[in-house]
């Protein structure tokens, strides 16, 4: 293993202000415990409660996605391995960053998809979500980035941006950020 610097690594995130970060496999009682330690973050950085609860929901909103994802795809442990930054900016929004290796047709549909909600003001993003609601559940058709996605730019203050970066073998490394 290569020496890791860690001083560096760690004056890095305390210059980005991070206030979470992980990444390696992600389970379902791994995602719960990381949601316990933010719960304290933002309880020790006298986080608004509204902008706790939002953040808290979109980190896991975000991370059972991929976890979900993953699972689908039946991606190795390597492969469904999720990355999640939380931090807070110089303006005092938080930053909700979470990416994942996924199929590339799939993380182009989901960059369009982000695309098209980041267009959205808040009353387009609500009709949207009604809308969505109303549809009746196809059971065959999973995670097509609908009711989630939605809620979770209902959540936030600023468009989300998402970036596809092509890593080769038909796959890409998405990433997605929400500032709240």
């Amino acid at each position: 293993m290569h020496h890791i610097e860690l001083l560096s690594l760690r004056e890095q995130f305390n210059q980005n202000r991070i206030l979470i970060c992980f990444n390696g496999a992600i389970s379902h009682s791994l995602i719960e415990e990381i949601g316990n330690a933010l719960k304290n973050y933002l309880h020790e950085d006298q986080a608004k409660p509204s902008a706790a609860m939002d953040v808290f929901a979109v980190y896991i909103e975000l991370t059972q996605n991929i976890r979900h994802y993953a699972q689908r795809r039946g991606y190795s442990e390597m492969e469904g391995a999720a990355t999640v930054v939380v931090a807070k900016d110089k303006d005092n929004h938080y930053r909700v960053l979470a990416g994942n290796l996924v199929e590339l047709a799939d993380g182009q549909a989901l960059c369009d998809r982000v695309t098209t909600m980041a267009a959205m003001d808040k009353t387009e993003l609500k009709a949207a979500y009604k809308a969505q609601l109303r549809r009746p559940r196809n059971d065959n058709q999973h995670g097509d980035a609908g009711l989630g996605l939605l809620e979770v730019a209902r959540k936030t203050s600023h468009p989300l941006v998402s970036k596809l970066t092509e890593i080769g073998d038909n796959r890409a490394f998405f990433s997605l950020l929400a500032v709240i």
